[in-house]
């Protein structure tokens, strides 16, 4: 029999009473998303009749548009029909609905779209219980549930004071997109509903889900040419580089390389005698724009786009060394995956290169796809780390990712971010924790495991 899931403390919008079936939840989270769109996608189509510039077209003569407008415009604003519906480019649908957002109106799309947002946030907590268990998280739920975001805000600024925010982000991390999205759609501000709808209805996200900032701002800000140089190692790092050609030699590499823009790339002859080339991508350092591509701006622009200073950089460094036509794969950590999967969507490295694997650790990938379909990924996520669903999809969601993708979640005690982001500790998950996990990326990456012929490392800039 299912278990009752702990929830004593929670909103009643989100409160189990007893363990759903999480595939059925799922299935209701896709209904509802897609219900959602359609409704939005109706409230448009009559936003632009009812509020649009061209003449309502009617049998009866202007009397009869005119009242068949008047219907409409009842009809977008009946809490019994579409709620607070009017939107579109019109600019009168716009100026109504932006209304609407400033008073907290809501439309029966929006309504549809919540509902499953809660719905996947009551399917979350059947593996992570302590979502709705927790009496704090609860509130922060509640307050969002009740239109009351500014307690909200407090009740989890609290939950960052009292537990420290490493454990409030780690314990949010399975629902904290869906959370985000919630807020986004029903908050005060207008900008944010984008993102908010993109989430809820499992789209790529086009802008940020806290301001609302658009992707082509972040692509502007890192619009760095790229540059790579060859860096001459410590031998304390030569030491330290595993040459095992395991995935956990090549985490913990990357772990090694720090976040002060190194890259490495390590020549292997594979057991075939081919050579082979694994480039190994470290994730985002500290700073906003920093003078190396590795940095909050770069890693907001690279969850929008594929071509990134990042990138560039990478590209340049390996023209200095790889031949065209060679095999690659491509291993990287948090901004290093979100890179390496860049790179496997690029037609034009595709056109110098042939990569066979990408393998992305505690990265936000999911709405990501390699242009050549041979190119086999693989996604690790600890499910306690925030930063894989940065881009709107978590480690239980509900909507599957295609073939050529393999994903491996996990949970371990840490419990705490950014510990459970860290490379070292992915390491860790991939040597004790999660052996299937370890075998099945080893076994996919054989042809690779062989003689290491030569380690190279680049330090990356953005001009």
């Amino acid at each position: 029999m299912p278990e009752a899931v702990p929830g004593s403390g929670a909103p009643d919008a989100v409160a189990p009473v007893t363990q759903p079936d999480v595939a059925s939840l799922h299935h209701v989270c896709r209904e509802l998303a897609a219900a959602a769109d359609a409704v939005r996608e109706a409230a448009r189509y009559a936003s632009r009749l009812a509020l649009g510039p061209a003449p309502l077209p009617a049998a009866g003569g202007p009397r009869r548009a005119r009242a068949g407008r008047r219907r409409l415009l009842r009809t977008l604003l009946d809490p019994t029909g579409f709620g607070w519906g009017p939107h579109g480019r019109t600019p009168l649908a716009g100026a109504v609905w932006l209304a609407g957002v400033l008073t907290s109106r809501e439309s029966l799309a929006v309504s549809l779209a919540v509902t499953g947002l809660k719905a996947r946030i009551r399917a979350a907590a059947v593996r992570h219980p302590e979502l709705l268990a927790d009496a704090t998280t609860s509130r922060v739920l509640r307050a969002i549930d009740e239109d009351r975001h500014t307690e909200a805000v407090r009740v989890f600024r609290g939950l960052l004071t009292d537990r420290g925010a490493a454990y409030a982000l780690a314990l949010l991390a399975p629902s904290f997109a869906d959370i985000m999205a919630w807020s986004a759609l029903t908050d005060e501000n207008p900008f944010n509903d984008a993102a908010g709808w993109q989430i809820a209805t499992h789209r790529p996200l086009t802008s940020d889900f806290f301001l609302g900032t658009p992707s082509a701002v972040w692509s502007f800000l890192d619009r760095g040419r790229g540059r790579a140089e060859p860096h001459a190692a410590t031998a304390e790092l030569l030491e330290r580089i595993d040459d095992s050609g395991s995935i956990v030699g090549y985490v913990r590499n990357i772990g090694h390389l720090g976040t002060r823009g190194l890259l490495l790339v390590q020549e292997v002859t594979g057991p075939d005698g081919k050579r082979r080339f694994v480039v190994q991508l470290a994730g985002m350092g500290k700073g906003f724009n920093q003078e190396g591509p590795q940095d909050v701006v770069g890693s907001c622009n690279a969850m929008g786009a594929t071509d990134t200073a990042y990138t560039r950089a990478v590209r340049r460094a390996l023209h200095r060394l790889v031949p065209s036509g060679s095999e690659v794969a491509l291993v990287g950590h948090s901004q290093g995956g979100l890179t390496a999967m860049n790179l496997a969507a690029s037609r034009d490295f595709n056109a110098l290169y042939t990569v066979t694997h990408v393998v992305a650790v505690g990265s936000p990938i999911d709405h990501k796809r390699a242009c050549d379909p041979r190119t086999r990924v693989v996604s690790l996520v600890n499910e306690h780390d925030i930063v894989p669903s940065l881009e709107g999809r978590s480690s239980v969601s509900a909507y599957e990712l295609p073939d050529e993708f393999t994903e491996f979640t996990w949970k371990d005690d840490t419990h705490a971010f950014p510990l459970c982001h860290a490379a070292e500790r992915y390491a860790h998950n991939l040597e004790h924790d999660v052996p299937h996990a370890r075998t099945h990326v080893d076994s996919e990456l054989a042809a690779f495991r062989g003689r290491v012929t030569g380690t190279h490392l680049f330090t990356l800039h953005d001009r």
